[in-house]
């Protein structure tokens, strides 16, 4: 890990990254699946919450939606249309596990994680939709549940960064892969129906549980992958000796040697490519983050543009 990756994240960080959240695609009529779409809109006739526009009355229309001023100043019946806006809530998995705890160039997986959390409880909320989440690390589990404003966000953050800064190097427990299946299994009750589940995670220790608890949450809300990576993880550079922090060891290793690159990086692409595939499978969009580059740029570049159903390429996450 180079000496310059942001090992950890503070409160002030995540809450200055409010002023940052902004130029994402969240725009009330776009589908869920273009990430964290809080409020998606039913056109009715009738009564609404917003008027969107007057046009000719059409038999079958509701005629108490009749706009009489207006159908006497044009000589024919109009009606007004409303948009309904109904909340949809968000809930963010945030994966802080040991295993996070790793990079090597700007910030670690967890700290990055923790960021793209930050950005969208911000942005969920200054559409006026709930935000919760559930935050996991070997440590414990944090259930925050889905609520509205910025006050929402605080509990949130607080769990974030208790959770981010206890991560550490030395720290003799193995990363637990069972920590992912059981967070969504409480964001499953926490979140039965029409909701966006947004994971946020390496997805380490996914197994045939892990896709047995993500398609039943796909079955009653919309679910979003956010994929984090550390180009180490698909390429190790030739250049001889190195220290690795990763979890909870410090690697000194050869890194000359081709074998052993090639088996990390296969191991890499292995879990990569299963998250591939399923998310396609399950029409799951998975947004794919490095931890080199600035998140907030990330996430604008990736939501500057409607998302299709089919989940993108997760290998733009090594390219950074």
């Amino acid at each position: 890990m180079a000496e310059e990756a942001r090992v950890h994240v503070t409160l002030d960080e995540l809450l200055r990254l409010r002023h940052r959240a902004k130029g994402f695609s969240f725009l009330p009529k776009q589908p869920v699946h273009s990430l964290l779409a809080g409020r998606h809109a039913s056109r009715l006739r009738g009564r609404g919450l917003e008027f969107e526009e007057l046009r000719h009355y059409y038999e079958g229309d509701d005629v108490r939606a009749i706009d009489w001023p207006a159908t006497a100043r044009l000589g024919s019946p109009h009606v007004r249309v409303f948009t309904e806006e109904r909340d949809r809530p968000v809930l963010l998995l945030v994966d802080q596990r040991l295993g996070m705890f790793f990079g090597s160039r700007r910030a670690m997986k967890s700290v990055v994680a923790a960021e793209a959390a930050a950005l969208a409880a911000w942005r969920v909320t200054s559409l006026g939709d709930r935000v919760g989440a559930i935050v996991f690390s070997e440590d414990g589990i944090d259930e925050i549940r889905p609520r509205a404003r910025n006050a929402a966000v605080a509990p949130i953050l607080d769990a974030i960064v208790r959770r981010n800064q206890a991560l550490r190097a030395d720290d003799p427990r193995p990363t637990d892969p069972g920590l992912f299946n059981e967070a969504l299994r409480k964001a499953s009750r926490l979140m039965p129906h029409d909701g966006l589940v947004t994971l946020i995670t390496d997805a380490a220790g996914a197994d045939a549980e892990t896709v047995r608890l993500v398609t039943e949450i796909t079955a009653h809300n919309d679910v979003l992958t956010i994929f984090i990576s550390d180009p180490l993880e698909a390429e190790l550079p030739d250049v001889g000796r190195a220290v690795i922090a990763e979890a909870a060891r410090q690697m000194n290793i050869d890194m000359s040697g081709r074998d052993l690159r090639t088996r990390f990086a296969a191991d890499f692409n292995a879990r990569r490519d299963a998250i591939e595939r399923f998310s396609r499978r399950r029409a799951i969009p998975v947004l794919p983050l490095s931890t080199v580059r600035d998140t907030s740029e990330q996430l604008r570049e990736l939501l500057g543009r409607r998302l299709a159903r089919k989940a993108p390429a997760a290998r733009a996450a090594s390219a950074a």
